[in-house]
């Protein structure tokens, strides 16, 4: 049988403690040649909290692992019997990744390794954000545009009673509560 990638669905929040734990049954029973690798694809993002810029993991498919293995009644049950997981996708017929589908993600979590930390977005637009860095510092603002490739947000100012557009960093606004 062939060496393919599953996916694996557990508790969300669970993720490593699953890989760890389906790492060391593989290792104890020898079966590093039938469950080759478990991945689970994540990339760092930047957060504000309290005014205080924060780096995190954040994980691309919370509640997902991946597994490179072979599929055969043993390895379909050491992953299935795994405290926290749920079940493959696919069910009891689990359908592995296409070479298309693998392709996408392992170049995803390849250019999350390789990237700068992204900024965290907590507001969308039409909300209300505090500027706390910059010329504006301490106006209040109105979310008009949000540029996720470029870490930019538009905000409307509103300047000597007029709305004013003004280009800022993800991280020189923060969402004002309420």
């Amino acid at each position: 049988m062939a060496v393919r990638w599953y996916v694996v669905q557990t508790y969300s929040g669970y993720e490593q403690r699953v890989r760890r734990s389906l790492e060391e049954k593989v290792k104890v029973l020898g079966l590093q040649e039938q469950v080759r690798q478990v991945l689970i694809p994540t990339e760092e993002v930047v957060e504000l909290q309290q005014g205080k810029k924060r780096t995190t993991t954040r994980k691309y498919y919370p509640g997902y692992i991946l597994v490179e293995m072979e599929l055969d009644d043993e390895t379909w049950h050491l992953v299935s019997d795994l405290p926290k997981v749920t079940g493959f996708l696919g069910g009891k017929n689990p359908t592995p990744l296409s070479e298309k589908e693998l392709g996408s993600v392992l170049t995803q979590v390849e250019e999350g390794a390789h990237a700068p930390a992204r900024p965290k977005v907590s507001y969308r637009v039409g909300d209300m954000v505090k500027i706390n860095d910059g010329p504006f510092v301490g106006f209040n603002a109105n979310v008009d545009e949000i540029d996720l490739d470029h870490g930019k947000v538009k905000v409307m100012i509103s300047i000597f009673g007029r709305q004013t557009p003004v280009e800022l960093d993800f991280l020189q606004v923060e969402k004002v509560s309420g």
